[in-house]
């Protein structure tokens, strides 16, 4: 993949421990798992979805195997929700702005690394939106609990829109730091606004939601490697 700009680099560690810890905080809070499970759920939350794009496009071994520092963050936000669940309740907020921060940001990486194995922009965007949300699914089915992101508070759908302006950055051939950052900057905006106001996609008509999320609607993974 071609390297990225050293800010984009940056946000993408950091939304990988972010995802570590919110997989790991849904091990300890709602599946009540050993060290073992906490960890595993860290790992797969912060990089299933990247690893997911790799498989899908090609592109073997996954790139989170070819650099320590994701495997590292995803397992340090492990260790981090383990040893601190208790006290990390009070950090909510922050939490939620990082996983907007690594959301935004994977979607964008993902959609670019497609494209550049000459995927067409439909299939980008999905892979796009697959690193930002594939690795929160896997964690929720593993744990058997309807995957956050077919109901949580306008999840997918920012991650699409920012897939989206990326493809489109990149087939007009304006892509560079500034279109990415752009993208960025709308999917976190979209996301912030749907966590402030609790809104979602629209449902059947007369249908309810499975449950009340807002305890873990920031659980979700991806990983942008």
């Amino acid at each position: 993949m071609t390297s990225e700009p050293p800010l984009l680099l940056a946000l993408d560690l950091a939304g990988t421990f972010v995802f570590g810890l919110n997989g790991a905080l849904t091990a300890v809070r709602t599946a009540r798992l050993d060290i073992v499970g906490v960890l595993a759920l860290a790992v797969i939350t912060a990089l299933g979805g990247g690893i997911t794009r790799d498989v899908l496009i090609g592109a073997i071994p996954p790139a989170a195997f070819g650099d320590w520092r994701y495997l590292a963050l995803a397992l340090g936000g492990g260790v981090v929700a383990f040893a601190l669940s208790r006290w990390l309740d009070r950090l909510e907020t922050p939490i939620v702005l990082l996983d907007a921060v690594g959301l935004s940001v994977f979607a964008v990486i993902g959609t670019v690394k497609a494209l550049e194995y000459h995927l067409g922009v439909g299939p980008a965007i999905l892979l796009g939106a697959i690193t930002a949300v594939g690795g929160g699914t896997i964690r929720d089915v593993l744990i058997r609990r309807v995957p956050s992101v077919l109901h949580s508070d306008l999840y997918a759908i920012p991650a699409l829109i920012a897939a989206a302006l990326t493809a489109a950055a990149v087939r007009t051939g304006t892509y560079g730091l500034p279109a990415a950052l752009g993208a960025a900057a709308v999917c976190f905006a979209v996301r912030m606004i749907g966590v402030r106001f609790h809104l979602n996609a629209p449902g059947p008509p007369g249908g309810g939601r499975p449950h009340d999320d807002r305890d873990h609607r920031h659980d979700e993974g991806h990983d942008g490697s």
